[in-house]
């Protein structure tokens, strides 16, 4: 019965945000175009869109950092945490090249300007990063999703240090002496208002070769799930810095912020 629900549900839900992106899709094109609005507004009100229509109830603690440049270092549990994070605050994200092909969500992260970055092609990190510092220097408010992969959610992986060079490389091109690193965790904690178990939790997060649709159909039959986002307090990154210590640091901090929203997850309402 919940495989026919979810079906249903997805198929509705396809068809509200495929005439959403319709819809929006021109206004974006003038946005970035012509500057006469900001080019992430349409992007936040279609990720607020679709958290609403996948039933994501998302609670932000804390809040973005307002100094840029800024690089914004998150786990990663499913292709879900763009939605997250994407309808809390006008954001632009790192994502995987082969986003960009997804039907209805790669449309709109190319629309949103994401940094696609080909994980496995060491050879090119350095013109990923490259790409990833101009925007930086720009004023663009970038999301990372450091462990480099999606996680069951129940705990950090090691952060990868490698687009972390990309502030380094920023401060070359600005006046400024730092580029803010702002960590930040985001925690499933609990489905139709009750504690999410360990299970359940890895059952949601997006691993490994698990096909878009499939995982899609889950989510929108489960519905009701509650997300809690923590912003950390950001970490400076200076002309000086070590990338290394600086990525472990961040690292640290998401995963003291991820381990206490799972063991004391705020209750529904609150």
């Amino acid at each position: 019965m919940r495989v026919v629900v979810g079906n249903i549900r997805l198929a509705v839900g396809l068809a509200i945000m495929a005439v959403a992106t319709l819809l929006l899709l021109p206004i974006q094109l003038i946005a970035m175009r012509t500057g006469w609005i900001r080019d992430g507004r349409v992007p936040h009100l279609w990720h607020r869109l679709a958290a609403r229509i996948l039933g994501l109830r998302i609670r932000p603690h804390g809040k973005i950092a307002e100094r840029r440049p800024l690089l914004i270092a998150a786990n990663h549990v499913s292709w879900s945490d763009i939605v997250v994070l994407g309808s809390i605050a006008e954001v632009h994200f790192v994502a995987k090249s082969e986003m960009a092909g997804w039907p209805i969500l790669g449309t709109f992260a190319r629309l949103q300007r994401s940094v696609f970055v080909e994980r496995e092609m060491r050879r090119k990190s350095g013109d990923q990063a490259r790409e990833l510092s101009v925007r930086l220097a720009d004023g663009d408010p970038m999301v990372l999703f450091a462990e480099g992969t999606t996680g069951p959610g129940s705990g950090v992986m090691p952060f990868k240090s490698t687009l972390f060079g990309a502030a380094q490389m920023a401060l070359k091109d600005m006046p400024n002496d730092s580029v803010l690193v702002q960590p930040v965790a985001i925690a499933y904690t609990r489905l139709y208002g009750l504690p999410m178990s360990g299970r359940e939790r890895a059952e949601i997060a997006w691993i490994g070769d698990t096909a878009l649709i499939p995982h899609l159909k889950s989510l929108f039959a489960r519905r009701a799930v509650d997300i809690e986002v923590y912003f950390g307090e950001p970490v400076p990154f200076a002309t000086g810095s070590d990338r290394k210590a600086v990525t472990r640091e961040v690292e640290g901090r998401v995963r003291t912020m991820l381990v206490k929203a799972l063991r004391n997850p705020p209750a529904t309402g609150c």
